[in-house]
């Protein structure tokens, strides 16, 4: 039985890999650039989406990434990015996300002059005041970025650990991975382990398992943005399976990117069968076109994961959330008793009125 996107948009969930620059709602951009006087390479919506490559397969992650320059051009005043984080929750919490891990490098947002405090206080704001009307809790992961310099991840360490319990909840590394190795940020890292911070690391996404070991021996990596590359090294694979160190599998964006070929070949329903902790996430609801619901739907329908094995993939979200141990533990335990009734009859999530299309479409056979 095929279950429609209906149930899986009913489903209580995380996103604990998406980029805010990567996430704006493109008629935004639009009039932000009209107001800002900013030059974009369309002016309507669907030529914007066109020239970002919005959805496509650009084969590489740096062919991937250039999208941003475009999205950054419109991210560099506090009430852009007030409005950038506050729609960010909005279109989550439609889908029902409860919570989610918002990241972005402060610095990229500083190019008009904007104070990098300013930055993370805008974004902050634009969660908070989502997270007081609509209820869809967020945190903030600050990024440095690979391919720019280690000093300037230093930088954005510090910044993190300035904003420690005050919204921020972890470091990242990311960027170009290829030729930009994460042990030569290892001070930031350092920084941040001192100061018992969270840090999580894209690795093994457009290079091999050598850079997920290198993001967990050598900077301290609590969990692994992508990790497409961990079943080339079973060794490592079975360490991180053995650590609970989490995986932010991301599908869609690796088969853009060129990581995998396709969902149906994405290597997340074999670390799922081995026990690994693997989440699911958007990476860029705008770059990327998609929503967790739709990342979740395409695993049961490209990968095959069964209703039973979605609820856990959900709840791995929570568990390896960013958040204080107790807290985890009350998400856990309520998300658990919603699921319930997911797994025994996943149609009955739907309201009544639904309920009987949404059968008569998941039993029809494919085309």
């Amino acid at each position: 039985m095929t279950l429609p996107l209906s149930v899986f948009q009913r489903l209580p969930k995380t996103d604990l890999h998406v980029h805010l620059d990567g996430s704006l709602r493109i008629e935004t951009m639009l009039e932000l650039a009209e107001q800002k006087g900013v030059k974009l390479p369309a002016d309507t919506p669907e030529g914007l989406r066109k020239a970002m490559h919005c959805g496509e397969n650009t084969g590489s992650l740096v062919e991937y990434l250039k999208a941003f320059d475009t999205t950054l051009s419109v991210m560099q005043t506090e009430d852009a990015l007030f409005r950038s984080a506050y729609e960010l929750a909005e279109d989550a919490a439609k889908e029902n996300v409860r919570y989610m891990e918002v990241r972005y490098a402060p610095m990229l947002h500083a190019r008009a002059g904007l104070r990098m405090v300013a930055v993370v206080e805008a974004v902050l704001a634009g969660l908070r005041e989502a997270d007081k009307k609509l209820g869809i809790e967020s945190s903030v992961i600050v990024c440095g970025i690979r391919n720019i310099s280690p000093e300037s991840s230093l930088e954005m360490a510090r910044l993190a650990v300035a904003y420690k319990n005050r919204g921020v909840v972890a470091f990242d590394l990311a960027g170009a991975e290829y030729d930009h190795p994460a042990k030569h940020h290892k001070d930031a890292f350092q920084l941040i382990r001192n100061n018992n911070i969270n840090c999580t690391i894209h690795a093994g996404e457009a290079f091999g398992p050598e850079s997920i070991a290198q993001a967990i021996h050598v900077c301290g990596a609590h969990r692994i943005g992508h990790g497409c590359r961990l079943r080339e090294d079973g060794d490592l694979l079975h360490y991180v399976n053995d650590h609970r160190i989490a995986l932010e599998c991301c599908p869609s964006s690796n088969v853009q990117t060129g990581a995998v070929p396709s969902l149906a070949t994405h290597p997340l329903k074999l670390y799922h069968d081995l026990g690994v902790r693997v989440t699911v996430n958007t990476d860029n609801r705008l770059i990327t076109n998609t929503t967790v619901s739709e990342e979740l739907w395409h695993c049961h329908k490209e990968m095959g994961l069964s209703a039973r094995d979605i609820a856990r993939i959900i709840l791995n979200g929570f568990k390896a959330a960013f958040l204080p141990f107790h807290i985890k533990q009350g998400y856990v335990r309520r998300i658990s008793e919603e699921l319930a009734g997911f797994i025994e009859d996943p149609i009955s999530v739907l309201p009544e009125s639904q309920r009987g299309a949404a059968l008569r479409a998941s039993e029809a056979p494919r085309a």
